[in-house]
């Protein structure tokens, strides 16, 4: 991806248990340290499951005893580069170069030296580490400590992520272009999703540079060396990336852990939605090529879904005592139902991939059967063979038999003896949850020449990885869905603003009609997510009674807006979800618990249920959008109709956004439609406190930054060379100069002097003689009366001190440290202003993005994580 990923944010939490506090200890610490002596080993043994997979899963005797045993071990620490290519490899080779000759010094107990992080093999250009030293060993032993500082400082700012390996393949295997439109329907916490964001915007530096400098416009600094600027691969926006990421997460408050996450890649292309993935709504845009009415079809659509997560008990280690064959039963219509919802928006020639942490063939292979089987057979969707992708990965193909094991422990072979059962035992339902879509179909001639070997399967054996079930899907024509036979699942339990009465499949059978009489021209009804059916007109009309209904909701209200004020925590290593329901436990006060001394902020809310802030488009000859295009000379290539606020006035308080063109046309032809979209666009522009009126009071953010600065003229433009000067900046904040001493600054001195007050943009652009700073990247500067300050985040700024100085000294605010030595002399008291004015400033530049319900126009400071947890549902 082209973005830097300046901006910042906490990473972790987590719930592992603290490592050893004697010293470093390997293997099993519980023997050998003292500290561990009190806490129980987990017995690794099940008896149900043990019996179910050695029946099950196709082993020889000696891999079978690899297998256990690989289940039985801890799993290995893994995390991978993110970001532009380019950027990535530049911060790998920091760990190759800085950190990893010190890591093999270390000595374990038994005087063998600790292994450094090694390169995941099959994973492209080598950006996929994998560590066998425990994570609380990484934390907690002082060897290490630089290294787990370097770790938990470059995934704050976004430029590692911590994932699980397995989890990694989904992505990599969705062959995604830019250009394309990508749906992740169970996206929270978003590493795969963050995947996905970079191959949307591969090349795309390249690319506007090469635009801008064929209209002699050579105002962009920054280039991916390792991609290509190759225009045809996304044409049609000056270069910029024009495809689309749909982050959809069924539970709300994962899916501000999920803005949390991908607002550190600076895209515009993401929007968050949030819905259930069975009944994911359909998405109206415009397109002038065809003036009917239009739904948005998607090229790719990552189906990871909620499962039983049998394949994650290396870390899960509750797993052991927890499994129980009814969790998969539970989930598999569910399943089935999400593939087929994914299925039916996909375009035709698209792809579907469909994964899940499982073992299980009946969360697998009977859902990729089943969901096929439903949507007309092979000739509609097929399986693609994957075989030759990512060489070097071990895995296992897909099966064509296997067995079921219900809630009571025993095992079915087929459909057949179930049904024998029923008739010996007079029963009139299947035992435990079994379907006849559980089961293979030998007798169904279309079904049973389905290629599931193109499956894959991987086991913790094969590479010393998690358990990973992945399928790639193509769509070869449109499909029709055949309702669901046999006995059916549970219901599909209510979404957060409808009934949930209706199955799943109706409600989707239903979107698709709908869908279709709009690809006809005819007249269309709005059908939300909770699948209540109505018309235009009822829908505008009911608004407003909807709207009165919430506010007679007394106890929902009260209960939203105490966790509106609650700050989502990040996913640690939580295992992977039975159901999609979230347990976000509310405290409610007793009697004697005082009460607050600020009131809580009552929230906005809609007639759909949600907190969320309208997205509101400005117009293009709004008078700051002119002011800002004045102030910083921008270029007229750079759109001016992509501007947004998050209020319902439509006017600009705090801070303005900026969407691609396909974001803007969603967001304003789906308002008032019922889907809930919970985050889009990136914060271009935040509003400054200035002590002159004549300073335009817009500054770019920093996130905003890399999109824009392209485009700025250099009348805002300032240029770095020297790594001196530079650490200086970083290290700094507002460093006071009089007027014979911007000298201090060495070559930046006299353009800083001579440069008016407010917003530029500083171009660091070194000469690539040093290798650790060698990084081209824009950066905001504010220019005051008499001093100069980058407008980062404390972490993006202690992040760059590490990675390019290996300085770990904490920041200093010379502005209050200047002000606190200043007496009551002449100007002293305009010097004390100023230095308020830029304690603000400066408090404002470390805000980081907003996790907050509410969070529209309202910031909030993250800390550093305490340390580095895993990111994802598989990991």
């Amino acid at each position: 991806m082209g973005r830097k990923n300046f901006r910042g944010g906490r990473k972790g939490g987590g719930n592992s248990r603290g490592g050893p506090r004697g010293g470093f200890s390997g293997g099993d610490d519980r023997d050998r340290n003292p500290s561990w002596r009190s806490i129980p080993a987990a017995d690794k043994k099940h008896e149900k499951l043990e019996r179910y997979y050695n029946t099950v899963l196709p082993l020889e005797d000696d891999e079978r005893a690899e297998f256990w045993d690989a289940l039985k071990k801890e799993l290995p620490n893994s995390f991978r580069f993110a970001g532009s290519k380019g950027h990535a490899l530049a911060v790998k080779r920091l760990l190759e170069e800085r950190y990893a000759p010190e890591i093999v010094k270390i000595e374990r107990f038994d005087g063998e030296k600790v292994e450094a992080p090694q390169p995941v093999t099959w994973y492209p250009d080598g950006l996929a580490y994998s560590m066998n030293t425990p994570k609380h060993i990484i934390r907690k032993f002082p060897p290490f400590a630089a290294f787990q500082k370097f770790l938990v400082s470059e995934t704050s700012v976004g430029n590692i992520s911590r994932q699980e390996v397995v989890s990694m393949i989904p992505p990599l295997l969705m062959d995604v272009k830019p250009g394309h439109t990508v749906l992740d329907l169970c996206a929270a916490p978003g590493s795969k999703s963050a995947q996905l964001v970079e191959m949307i915007h591969k090349g795309e530096e390249a690319r506007i540079r090469k635009v801008l400098e064929s209209f002699g416009e050579t105002r962009a600094e920054t280039v991916d060396d390792d991609d290509a600027a190759d225009l045809a691969a996304d044409p049609s926006d000056d270069g910029r990336a024009t495809g689309l990421l749909i982050a959809n997460d069924a539970e709300y408050k994962r899916c501000h852990m999920l803005v949390h996450q991908l607002k550190r890649l600076s895209s515009p292309n993401i929007l968050v939605t949030n819905h259930d993935a069975t009944l994911f709504p359909s998405i109206k845009v415009h397109d002038p090529a065809n003036p009917k009415q239009q739904y948005l079809k998607f090229d790719r659509i990552l189906a990871d879904v909620p499962c039983s997560g049998d394949g994650t008990m290396r870390k899960n280690m509750n797993l052991w005592k927890d499994w129980q064959p009814g969790n998969a039963l539970g989930l598999h219509t569910t399943q089935v139902r999400i593939l087929i919802r994914a299925l039916q928006m996909l375009k035709v020639g698209g792809r579907v991939v469909y994964s899940t942490c499982s073992m299980n063939p009946v969360e697998n292979e009977a859902v990729v059967l089943s969901a096929i089987e439903r949507c007309g057979g092979p000739s509609k969707v097929d399986i693609i063979d994957c075989s030759d992708r990512l060489p070097g990965l071990k895995r296992k193909p897909g099966m064509f038999q296997w067995s079921i094991m219900d809630k009571t422990g025993r095992i079915w072979n087929n459909w057949e003896e179930v049904q024998q059962h029923m008739l010996t035992t007079g029963e009139s339902v299947p035992p435990g949850r079994l379907t006849h879509s559980m089961f293979p179909r030998p007798d169904d001639k279309e079904c049973s020449s389905l290629p599931l070997d193109r499956c894959m399967r991987v086991y913790a054996h094969q590479q010393d990885t998690g358990g990973f079930f992945i399928t790639v899907l193509e769509k070869k024509a449109e499909v029709k869905v055949k309702p669901e036979s046999g006995p059916k699942g549970p219901e599909v339990e209510a979404s957060s603003n409808g009934t949930g009465k209706e199955a799943a499949e109706e409600v989707a059978a239903k979107l698709e009609v709908e869908e279709a009489k709009a690809a006809e021209g005819e007249p269309t009804d709005v059908i939300p997510a909770n699948g209540v059916k109505r018309t235009r007109e009822e829908s505008e009309s009911n608004a407003e009674q909807d709207a009165k209904k919430v506010k007679t909701d007394d106890e929902a209200v009260k209960t939203d807006e105490v966790m509106a004020d609650v700050e989502p925590a990040t996913e640690a290593e939580s295992t992977p979800a039975v159901t999609t329901e979230a347990t976000s436990a509310v405290a409610t006060p007793s009697a004697e618990t005082p009460k607050p001394q600020q009131p809580q902020k009552k929230l906005h809310r809609n007639a759909d249920g949600t907190h969320e802030e309208p997205f509101k488009y400005l117009p293009v000859d709004h008078e700051v959008i002119a002011m800002i295009k004045d102030f910083y000379k921008l270029s007229e290539r750079f759109p001016t109709d992509r501007y947004m606020v998050r209020n319902a006035t439509g006017e600009p308080s705090k801070a303005i956004y900026y969407t691609t063109a396909l974001l803007r046309d969603i967001l304003v032809q789906n308002e008032g439609r019922g889907i809930k979209f919970v985050h889009g666009g990136v914060k271009m522009f935040m509003k400054q406190d200035s002590p002159s009126a004549e300073v335009c009071r817009w500054r770019i953010q920093s996130e905003g930054m890399p999109i824009i600065q392209g485009y700025v003229g250099p009348e805002r433009v300032i240029r770095l060379t020297s790594k001196d000067t530079f650490h200086k900046l970083l290290k700094e904040m507002f460093p006071r100069f009089s007027d014979d001493e911007w000298t201090k600054l060495g070559e930046i001195g006299e353009a800083a002097r001579d440069i008016a007050m407010g917003c530029c943009v500083l171009r660091v652009e070194p000469d690539g003689t040093d290798p650790d700073f060698s990084e081209r990247m824009a950066l905001p500067l504010w220019k005051s009366f008499l001093s100069l300050n980058l407008m980062l985040p404390k972490e993006d700024r202690a992040a760059m001190l590490l990675r390019i100085f290996n300085d770990t000294s904490p920041v200093v605010n010379m502005s209050l440290k200047e002000s606190a030595k200043k007496d009551a002399d002449t100007g002293a008291v305009e010097v004390k202003e100023e230095a308020q004015a830029e304690a603000v400033a400066a408090e404002t530049a470390e805000e980081s993005p907003a996790v907050l319900p509410a969070a529209a126009e309202e910031e909030t400071k993250m800390e550093e994580a305490p340390a580095v947890e895993a990111d994802t549902k598989a990991e």
